[in-house]
């Protein structure tokens, strides 16, 4: 190895001394100072181009290699080349790197040089601007040290300057004027204006406008007789010139001569031009609206706002307007001819139709009007809400007002109810209107209606419904409609009850003497009907609900039949009236508005109800039912007749009814007013008080009349009923006494007429609790009256147990539970021998206070069960007798 590597050292030094010089040159111009400054300049790159450019050499030197020797790449590796050739690169660069330092101290020196200028150039722009802010600091304090005379002396000079513009337009004004003035007083013409009127456009004719009414006040002031002999042109009294004054009309009045121009006055020719002019600007304007020129319509409308304010100009156009035109041709058009319409608008058990559509297609047509010439007024009207105002004014005056006038008369013809739901209607229907315009924005479009024109629409709307609400008319008339439709849906009712009363009789012979009655009841209340003012339609409709017909009217003498559920309470008729009542109430507070009035008028309606379906339906019903368990208590031949027992479920479902009505729809209606609030409640509670009352009498009653039945029924019990023949053939199934079966189907019906009557509850429970507890109070009474044998006091023991069956299956609470326990216990004392009496006594007598159950029945009380007994005589009873 150590042979190998000085054999290779001794190439490498002797190829670097045959190495030429020529190489060393070409590769150190291979790169430039651009070499570096190009944008592709890679250090890799430029290291590997050095050592391709060194690799002939090696080629060249290898190929003197002798045949004998191995090939190049097997020889070993020589540096030299590379050498030679980096040195020289570094050489290079050595060069190039003085060159870049020589220039970059040249550039160094250039940028000093140039920022040293651009510093002395700043400093002194700098002093220029210090001085230039001195002196206007200068200049304010000289401007503020003068007594603050120099801003408000350039204010004044302005002020100055404008006023001295406007005194010369003035004076040109009056020159005008005057000059004006001296021709008409002397040559009797008016040239000068009639050349402004022709050439001056809209400018012209507003200015001619001014200047004749100035010259028409001077021939006034001048000539005050003729101004009181003759009529003179109305203005609005706006001066042209406003430097003018008595002084100057005196001076003039000294120099101008009475001198006539084909016999006229001054005075005169002015008014007639100031008329001709008028005439003009209207013509025009209606040429330029025909033909919807828009700034020709405002030329003129500005020249006519010095004529009385624009009225003449205003009038033009609305009452020219198409619209009024073709309404006013078909104001008499007949209302809408379907009969079904105003037949539902009258029949209070249907909804309402809704407006009248002949009402709804003008509503319709005023709306599409209205927003389209909002459009136009806006372009053609400086002053345009004045005259949308104007417009608005004349549809709602004329157009609206009377049809809805036709609209409401035709339906106040038909009845109240169809008067108040049509008004209703209407309200709401012209409301509809007024909401979509003021939303619509009219000539505020797309932005909602200005202030002025909302409340003028508003304005509107009130004045066409303010008759109908004066006052308590509408109030009344509410009363009066549901007044009427409760007198008509009670007609049989009132009849049935008032006859009733006035026979003092039972229902029975009330139905079987009615008929009687009936026609002389049925002909006054038709020739009440005839004679009060009422429409046609009305009568027709409180017949109606009366259950009779109009035709009917004409034969008086024909029967109503009358039967007994027209003097019972009916669920559908008191729903009927509420919803009457209801609906009353939502067109009250729709058409008030929730006014300070609410809470009376809820009052009255209050008083109302209470009047009509408290007093007269429900109370009178109740009456009705109290009248007749007072006979049945009475009543000792026959069977209680407790049929009226039913009635007492719709009397409390409409009682119900009515306090959730008060409690839910009037009351809140009068929270605003808390004495009229306090006064309802008390009112309320009143009566409410009262009819609950007369319904527990009415239990109460049918209570005692049942008890007295069954104690009738107990004393119809035969005494030989418990002290069968000893011969007798007895079976169980037929142990059960007559007695016993009666009271069972009474006290059944009893029970299933109290379930019907009181449904579920509390009420039904205690009702048939307190009816459970007389009867086992008249049993154990009963038991006591009765010789009872041996084989009778099995017939007792079926007799209790039936009667136990009958209690059980009433539900009752369970504190009855052992009451019953003591009738088992009177029936086991009739069937068992002395000694097991003895014993079941004794068991029985354990008891606080030696009591029986929940009775209260002491050990004592049982004696009068036990002497009862047909064995009480002997040895055996009288012991236990001794015992008790």
């Amino acid at each position: 190895m150590s042979l190998r590597a000085n054999a290779d050292t001794a190439s490498i030094l002797s190829y670097q001394s045959r190495a030429p010089t020529v190489g060393n040159s070409r590769n150190a111009q291979l790169f430039t100072l651009d070499t570096f400054s190009s944008k592709d300049y890679i250090v890799k790159d430029f290291i590997e181009t050095l050592s391709e450019n060194a690799q002939p050499t090696r080629r060249s030197a290898g190929q003197s290699i002798t045949p004998g020797q191995a090939p190049a790449s097997q020889q070993a590796f020589d540096p030299k080349p590379l050498v030679r050739t980096f040195e020289h690169a570094l050489n290079r660069l050595k060069t190039l790197s003085e060159d870049l330092e020589l220039r970059e101290n040249e550039l160094s020196g250039s940028v000093r040089r140039a920022e040293g200028q651009h510093n002395a150039n700043i400093k002194s722009r700098e002093r220029e601007l210090e001085r230039a802010i001195d002196n206007f600091h200068r200049l304010e304090r000289t401007l503020d040290g003068e007594a603050d005379a120099g801003g408000n002396v350039a204010m004044r000079i302005g002020e100055r300057l404008e006023e001295l513009d406007k005194q010369r337009q003035r004076a040109q004004d009056a020159k005008f004027v005057l000059q004006c003035w001296l021709e008409v007083s002397e040559r009797g013409d008016l040239a000068m204006l009639e050349d402004v009127r022709r050439t001056g456009g809209g400018d012209g004719k507003v200015r001619c406008a001014h200047i004749a009414r100035q010259l028409l006040r001077i021939s006034l002031r001048l000539d005050p007789a003729g101004n009181r002999n003759s009529g003179t042109l109305q203005t609005n009294g706006v001066h042209f010139a406003n430097g003018m004054n008595g002084d100057h009309d005196e001076g003039y009045s000294n120099g101008i001569s009475k001198s006539k121009r084909g016999g006229q006055q001054p005075r005169e020719l002015i008014e007639k031009f100031l008329e001709k002019l008028e005439k003009d600007l209207l013509k025009s304007f209606d040429d330029f609206y025909r033909r919807q020129n828009f700034d020709g319509m405002r030329e003129c409308a500005m020249a006519l706002r010095d004529f009385s304010d624009g009225n003449s100009v205003i009038s033009l156009f609305v009452n020219q307007h198409q619209f009024f035109i073709d309404r006013a041709q078909l104001i008499s058009e007949d209302l809408a001819t379907d009969t079904d319409i105003w037949d539902r608008l009258a029949d209070p058990d249907t909804e309402p139709p809704g407006v009248e559509p002949t009402l709804q297609s003008l509503t319709d047509e005023v709306k599409m009007v209205t927003q389209e010439e909002s459009y136009i007024l806006k372009r053609a009207f400086p002053y345009y809400e004045e005259v949308l105002t104007r417009f608005v004014q004349r549809v709602f005056q004329q157009s609206v007002q009377q049809r809805l006038e036709m609209v409401l008369n035709k339906a106040d013809s038909i009845s109240s109810l169809a008067f108040l739901r049509e008004l209703q209607a209407c309200r709401s229907c012209v409301a509809g209107l007024v909401e979509d315009l003021k939303a619509h924005g009219l000539t505020e479009h797309p932005e909602p209606a200005s202030s002025v024109i909302a409340a003028v629409l508003d304005q509107q709307l009130d004045e066409l419904f303010v008759p109908y609400f004066t006052g308590s008319s509408y109030i009344e008339r509410e009363k009066r409609n549901l007044g009427e439709l409760f007198e008509g849906l009670l007609f049989k009712f009132t009849m049935y009850h008032s006859r009733r009363r006035k026979m003092n009789v039972t229902t029975n012979a009330y139905l079987a003497r009615g008929k009687e009655l009936m026609s002389n009841v049925r002909e006054n209340y038709v020739d009440r009907l005839n004679n009060m003012e009422l429409p046609a339609g009305q009568k027709a409709i409180m017949l109606r609900l009366a259950g009779m017909h109009d035709k009917e009217q004409s034969s008086a003498q024909k029967e109503i039949d009358i039967t007994e559920e027209d003097g019972q309470l009916s669920l559908p008729y008191t729903k009927r009236m509420l919803k009457w009542l209801a609906e009353g109430v939502g067109r009250g507070l729709e058409l008030a508005g929730g006014s300070n009035e609410t809470p009376k008028e809820v009052q009255e309606l209050l008083h109302l109800l209470i009047a009509n379906m408290g007093e007269i339906y429900l109370e009178t019903a109740l009456d009705a039912m109290t009248d007749a368990t007072l006979a049945a208590e009475q009543n000792t031949r026959t069977e209680a007749d407790l049929s009226y027992f039913a009635d007492l479920r719709p009397a409390i479902s409409v009682l119900h009814l009515m306090l959730t009505t008060i409690q839910l729809l009037l009351l809140p209606l009068a929270a605003s007013n808390l004495t009229i609030r306090r006064d309802l409640e008390k009112q309320t509670s009143t009566f409410i008080t009262r009819m609950e009352s007369k319904i527990d009498t009415i239990i109460t009653r049918t209570i005692d009349a049942a008890l007295a039945w069954t104690a009738r029924l107990l004393a119809q019990q035969k005494k030989t009923d418990f002290r069968p023949k000893d011969d007798t053939n007895l079976q169980l199934d037929r142990l059960q006494t007559p007695t016993c079966q009666s009271i069972f189907t009474f006290l059944s019906r009893l029970h299933a007429r109290a379930r019907t009557a009181l449904s579920s509850g509390r009420v039904l429970d205690a009702f048939l609790l307190e009816v459970a507890v007389g009867v086992r109070s008249l049993l154990l009474n009963h038991f006591k009256s009765y010789q009872v044998s041996l084989t009778g006091g099995l017939i007792v023991s079926k007799d209790i147990t039936r009667y136990i069956e009958l209690f059980k299956s009433w539900d009752l609470d369970e504190t009855f539970e052992p009451s019953l326990e003591v009738l088992t216990e009177v029936a086991s004392i009739f069937v068992i021998g002395p000694e097991a009496l003895r014993d079941r006594l004794r068991s029985v007598g354990v008891g606080a206070q030696g009591a029986v159950g929940l009775a209260g029945v002491e050990r004592g009380d049982l004696r009068g069960f036990v002497v009862r007994r047909e064995d009480a005589g002997t040895v055996g009873v009288q012991a236990v007798l001794n015992g008790l």
